[in-house]
């Protein structure tokens, strides 16, 4: 049976990585929209042209834009029997604008991927060596971690109150360990 099921967790969790596996293993999309974007660019879409305009001025994508290409983007034919969403809704005004436009609750389950701060900025420190980005600093990483805290936590209030169920995940240890707490955990809440 299919799930609809937002990924929330702070940057370095292991958000994209679970919702892409999750995704695999449920026969549902994976909705990035940072991908959607890329996508929706380079097929030259309306919405495309109008967020590469914006993104090419240094901007962020207003969350009309995004909940739109959002909305269609759920419209597909492969999104009818569920999707995981990830890194969309970040705030509770864009959750509220999601759910508005697909008239209704937009998920049926979040999964919130758990791990310290201190972990997250040793895990990001690391990528940033192995990757060559000298611009992944403690200090830029820490500025995301609490940009994370100030606007999508509130997600985390937002969904239960909508009778949304928000499962903790444990996020340390191998990708197969929480993989395995995920498939688990969603068994529980089927069950």
């Amino acid at each position: 049976m299919g799930r609809r099921i937002l990924f929330l967790g702070p940057p370095g969790a292991g958000k994209g990585t679970q919702a892409a596996r999750l995704a695999r293993a449920l026969g549902v999309p994976h909705i990035s929209t940072g991908d959607m974007l890329r996508q929706a660019v380079s097929e030259g879409t309306e919405l495309g042209k109008r967020a590469d305009a914006i993104m090419k001025a240094g901007d962020l994508v207003p969350d009309d834009l995004v909940v739109a290409m959002v909305q269609e983007r759920l419209g597909k034919e492969d999104a009818a029997c569920g999707y995981l969403l990830d890194g969309f809704p970040r705030n509770v005004t864009q959750a509220e604008a999601l759910d508005a436009a697909t008239g209704g609750t937009a998920v049926e389950v979040t999964i919130l991927l758990d791990v310290s701060e201190d972990e997250l900025v040793a895990r990001l420190l690391s990528r940033a060596g192995e990757l060559g980005r000298a611009d992944d600093n403690e200090d830029t990483i820490r500025t995301r971690q609490r940009i994370y805290r100030e606007e999508t936590e509130p997600l985390i209030g937002y969904y239960p109150a909508r009778g949304v169920s928000v499962i903790p995940i444990d996020g340390l240890g191998t990708i197969e360990d929480v993989f395995a707490r995920i498939v688990s955990s969603l068994a529980e809440e089927d069950g």
